[in-house]
C-alpha cells in the first residue's frame, strides 16, 4: 500500500544572499545582466508586467512549483516569506487559471514581499494596479485556481525556462526577468563591470558618430564575403 502523498513539501531553510551582494545589481539593465552571464539567465520573454503596472524589481527568490491549475503553493510561500523576497512560482506554463489576485498580492505587500512572478498568468489586474507589487507574468484571465497540491516551496523549479532555487537574485525591468544564481553571484558582478565598462565606452562612440559596428566593416572589407554584384 502506498502512503498518502503530502500536500505540500516545504524546504523553509536556505541561504539567502548578503544585502550587498544583491545591491550590487541594483538599477543594472537585465540585458547587461544577461551579457554578464554570456546570454544566460532570462526567462521567457512573455513574462512581463501587466500594463500600467511596477516595471521594476530586484529581490531574493523564495520558489514554489504549484503545478497546473493550483495555488496551494503560493499561499504557504506568502506565509514563509521574508522581507525582500520574490515569490517565483511555476505553472509549468499553465495559463487557464489565475495563480494569484488582488488578496494574495495584498498580503505579499504587507509581508514586504519585493515581487511575484510565474511562468503563468494572474487576475484582478486593476486591483493589483491599485497595489503596486511588482507582478511579472504571462498574462491575465478572470478565472481562477484550485487549492489542492500537491506543490513544494523552497525547493528547485524551472520557471520561464530558467532553473531558479530559493536564494538566487532575480532583477526585473521593462525587457523581463533575469535568474543570478546566489552560487554565482559574485563572479556575475565582476564580469558585469566589464560589460557596462565595454558598452559604456561603445555609446561614446555612438554618441559621436558611429554608424555602423566596427567589426561588420572589417569583415565586410575581408574576403570571408562574396558579393553578388
Amino acid at each position: 500500500m502506498i502512503d498518502e502523498a503530502p500536500l505540500l513539501t516545504i524546504r523553509k531553510t536556505f541561504e539567502r544572499p548578503q544585502a550587498a551582494l544583491v545591491a550590487a545589481f541594483k538599477g543594472v539593465p537585465t540585458a547587461q545582466i544577461s551579457d554578464a552571464m554570456h546570454a544566460g539567465g532570462a526567462m521567457d520573454f512573455a513574462i512581463k508586467p501587466p500594463p500600467g503596472m511596477p516595471e521594476f524589481f530586484i529581490g531574493t527568490a523564495l520558489t514554489c512549483d504549484c503545478g497546473p491549475g493550483d495555488n496551494l503553493a503560493v499561499c504557504a510561500a506568502v506565509a514563509l516569506a521574508e522581507a525582500g523576497d520574490v515569490i517565483v512560482a511555476a505553472t509549468h506554463g499553465f495559463t487557464q487559471a489565475g495563480i494569484i489576485g488582488d488578496l494574495l498580492a495584498g498580503m505579499m505587500q504587507n509581508r514586504e514581499v519585493a515581487a511575484f512572478v510565474t511562468d503563468g498568468v494572474v487576475r484582478d489586474i486593476a486591483d493589483l494596479r491599485r497595489i503596486g507589487l511588482p507582478v511579472f507574468s504571462k498574462g491575465a484571465t478572470p478565472s481562477s485556481v484550485h487549492r489542492s497540491g500537491p506543490g513544494t516551496v523552497g525547493l528547485p523549479i524551472v520557471c520561464g525556462g530558467v532553473a531558479v532555487e530559493s536564494g538566487d537574485i532575480l532583477i526585473g525591468d521593462p525587457d523581463g526577468v533575469v535568474v543570478v544564481p546566489h552560487r554565482r553571484a559574485a563572479e556575475i558582478v565582476e564580469r558585469l563591470k566589464v560589460v557596462r565598462t565595454n558598452e559604456a565606452g561603445l555609446l561614446s562612440e555612438v554618441t559621436a558618430g558611429l554608424d555602423a559596428p566596427g567589426f561588420a566593416i572589417e569583415l565586410l572589407a575581408s574576403n570571408r564575403v562574396r558579393y553578388l554584384d
